[in-house]
This record gives C-alpha cells, structure tokens and sequence, in this order.
C-alpha cells in the first residue's frame, strides 16, 4: 500500500486532478435529456447527504468549549465573512480589464464561502499552531457559513448570479441546513459509526463533491458558457487570485501580530483565516447559481490548488522557526483552554 501513496514532492493534491478528470469528463461526455435529470436528482441528494454527514461529525461540546477562545474566532469569522467579501467587492474594478462579469461574479462567491476545516488543521499543525484553535475556527467557520454565505450571496450577488435568486435561501435551508442540523441530533446513535468508519465515509464526501462537480459543468457545457473563457481570461483570473491570497496571507499573519495573538495562534489565523473551502462552496454553488455553477466554481477550484500549494510551502517554513518548539510550549495552556484535550492536538 506504500507504494500506491502519492508522493509527498508532488504540489499537486491528487483530488484536485480528480476534479479536473470530471471537468473533462463533463466536457466530452456531458450529461443530457433524462441522464442531466438523473444526475441533476443524484447531485441533490449527494449534497443533502455530505451535509448530513458534517452534521454528524462535528462534536457540539467541543465546538461550545471552543467559544472560550473567542477572540481568535471572531478574528477568523471576520477575516473569511468580512475582509474577504470586502476584497471581493474591489475586484469589481476589475471588469473588464481583467475579469468578464461571469467570472467576476465566481470570484465575489469565492470570497463568500466558508474556511476549509482539514487542511487548515494540518497546517497548523506542521507548523506547529495552535491546533486545536484550528479545529474550533475551521467548525465554527463551516456552521456559521451554511447560514451566512447564502445570506451575503442575496446581498451582494443579488439577480446577477445566472440562476440565483432570493428564493434559492430557502433552498439552502432545505438542502443543507435541515440535513446538518438532523446530523447533529442524530450524531448521540450515530456519532460513534460516523468515527469508526471516518475513512470510507471520507470516500462518499469526495465522491459527492465530484457528482456534483460533474453535474455542474454538464449544464454549463450545454447551456455553451465555456466558450466565455478564453485562456487570457483565465491568466487574468490566476493573477487576480494570487494577489487576493498574498493580501490575506500578509494581513491574518501581521494583522494577528498587531491584536496581541501569541506566535501559536497567529499560525492558526493564518491558515483558518486565509483559505476557502471547496467542499463547501460547490454544493453552495450547485443550488445558487443552477446553470451557471461551472463558471461560478471556477475560481475557487482554482484557488483552493493554489491556497493548498502556497500554504504547503509557508507551514514547513514555519516549522523550521527557531523559536517554534518554545511558541508550542506556551500554547499548551490555550490548547487545554479549548476544550479539545491531547487526543485532538
């Protein structure tokens, strides 16, 4: 099983060419007619069912003890839900130079969209974080996204967002928020299941995520928005989001360092405060942007690689800090403060 690892050099997660296999997948061979409604009905219920599972997963105590660090989620909560949109409403200047309107409109979702919760434990935790910090910001972060990022898409997207409409809250609700809040009263019988077999349920997340990519960019292949992207569009749109990252990398790590946070839970800011979760944002953008949603889950495809690779190479740097191994001594207290004991750092 070694052998068949995927090797630590390469910058590339072996997801995201997954992803870009169903991209392709859905470019040659689009669904259509009855197979379109088949996968259009599979999609809704994969999603319903990936929210259900976070639903089971997410400890409620450990996400209530974690309020004890309040200070450090609120600072999370208002880089990914306040700085972000923020930025993202500045990139309107630049249509048409740099971005079409579409794309623009993905990009302003990109900065809507929850953090991500795994990685930003992983790299907190080769940096040597805070990491049970992280664990806090990223779950509260995710739950606080199912509720707050169709709202900031009414506000700011409004009519413009293809498919998107006021009526589309209602769907979220529906699609995303009653299934997680079923996995959360159900989690006491199920939780334990839901642990033992964390690995294959891992699989039915992933698997769900490129149904509904699929699904996705069959429509936008068939509805001929593709043929809106050219490759100058597209460079455009990868220096845009390489500039969007590098400013939320610079403020969450000084910004962090300026309200007083310790070295420990600057790393966590960092990396909960600075990446957006594809997981997430793709089923979002499924119910919200309905045709449309190939264009609009674009840039976050794109940034979520780039996030993941630039944020690889930070958190190993980090970790080589001379005065890393002291900084993780001190942050033990904290760890203890969140409620997550040993067993999660």
């Amino acid at each position: 099983m070694k052998r068949l690892r995927w090797p630590r050099w390469m910058p590339i997660d072996p997801y995201i060419l997954l992803l870009l296999g169903t991209v392709g997948l859905a470019a040659l061979l689009p669904a259509r007619g009855t197979g379109a409604d088949v996968a259009s009905g599979a999609s809704t219920g994969a999603i319903a069912f990936l929210f259900f599972l976070y639903g089971a997963r997410l400890s409620t105590r450990e996400a209530m003890d974690g309020v004890r660090h309040w200070r450090l989620h609120v600072t999370v909560l208002a880089c990914t839900f306040v700085v972000f949109p923020l930025l993202g409403l500045a990139s309107r200047g630049l249509v048409p130079v740099f971005l079409t309107d579409p794309l623009y409109q993905g990009l302003l979702f990109l900065t809507l969209v929850p953090s991500t919760i795994q990685s930003s434990i992983a790299f907190t935790s080769i940096a040597r974080g805070n990491v049970p910090a992280a664990i806090c910001a990223g779950s509260f972060s995710s739950l606080v996204g199912i509720v707050v990022t169709p709202l900031l898409a009414a506000a700011l997207l409004g009519g413009s967002g293809g498919g998107f409409s006021a009526d589309s809250v209602v769907e979220i609700v529906l699609q995303l928020l009653l299934p997680f809040v079923a996995g959360q009263v159900l989690r006491r019988w199920i939780g334990g299941f839901v642990a033992r077999h964390k690995k294959v349920l891992g699989l039915v997340d992933r698997g769900s995520i490129l149904l509904v990519v699929y699904t996705a960019f069959s429509e936008g292949m068939v509805q001929g928005v593709w043929h809106q992207v050219s490759p100058v569009r597209l460079a455009g749109l990868l220096a845009v989001e390489a500039v969007l990252l590098a400013v939320m990398l610079l403020l969450t790590w000084y910004g962090a360092k300026g309200l007083g946070f310790g070295r420990a839970d600057r790393i966590a800011i960092q990396f909960a405060g600075s990446k957006k979760s594809l997981a997430a944002g793709l089923p979002m953008a499924s119910v919200l942007f309905g045709a449309q949603a190939s264009l609009a889950v674009l840039p976050l495809m794109l940034f979520h690689q780039m996030q993941l690779m630039v944020c690889a190479v930070i958190a190993k740097r980090r970790s080589r800090d001379p005065e890393a191994l002291p900084a993780e001594r001190d942050a033990a207290p904290v760890r203890t403060a969140v409620g997550t004991g040993g067993r999660s750092a």
